[in-house]
């Protein structure tokens, strides 16, 4: 495994794993010359089950030889890619060096997008297990670079999402980039023929690069 390398989290609401978010996306990121791979982590499981699975895809990529390891996450894999950069630097074996989050969950506190919530939490979770798994209420100031991307007409999960993470990241003085287009929907994957939108994997693979990618 090269020594710099991108793991890909599809999204799918914690319920499946969606394909335009998966290995198409590693063949772009390999295109512009990084190493990148996609792990298949498991669905329909309660917390902490996806993210004890990242942190052993992780575990296992360091074993590997990575030195640099960013997480790219869409939707709920989004939220997860974020759960794991934000949570796991306990052990340095399971550190993550850059987050690219893709219109993603960030929220388990708000009333939007309780398809992910109930699936990893259940619609009975109290107060204190929603502030445990919302990543805006996660971010330190010794968390990892994080790119972020949204749009503003995304009704399956607004772009509320992404403004209350770039809000704690700016409030910790995390370096990070926030990109917000005017149009497309939710679950565009590549964006390609989307407009503006088409141009996150571009911007992506440069700030990784701009990271030491």
């Amino acid at each position: 495994m090269e020594s710099s390398h991108v793991i890909v989290l599809p999204g799918g609401g914690y319920t499946m794993l969606s394909d335009n978010e998966g290995e198409v996306v590693a063949e772009r990121l390999r295109s512009f010359g990084l190493s990148a791979g996609v792990f298949s982590y498991p669905v329909q499981t309660r917390h902490p089950g996806p993210l004890d699975a990242v942190r052993a895809e992780i575990r296992r990529a360091r074993s590997a030889g990575v030195e640099r390891l960013a997480l790219l996450g869409f939707s709920a894999g989004g939220h997860l890619a974020g759960h794991a950069a934000l949570a796991a630097r306990e052990h340095d074996d399971e550190r993550v060096d850059a987050a690219v989050l893709c219109y993603p969950v960030v929220s388990m506190r708000l009333a939007t997008h309780r398809g992910s919530q109930d699936e990893l939490i259940g619609s009975d979770a109290d107060g204190r297990l929603r502030a445990a798994t919302s990543l805006d209420r996660l971010v330190t100031p010794d968390a990892p670079p994080f790119f972020v991307w949204h749009t503003a007409e995304d009704e399956a999960v607004p772009v509320e999402h992404a403004y209350l993470l770039g809000q704690a990241l700016a409030a910790h003085a995390v370096p990070h980039a926030l990109h917000v287009f005017a149009e497309g929907e939710h679950g565009l994957g590549l964006a390609e023929g989307s407009g503006a939108a088409e141009q996150w994997s571009r911007l992506a693979a440069e700030w990784l690069r701009a990271q030491g990618w």
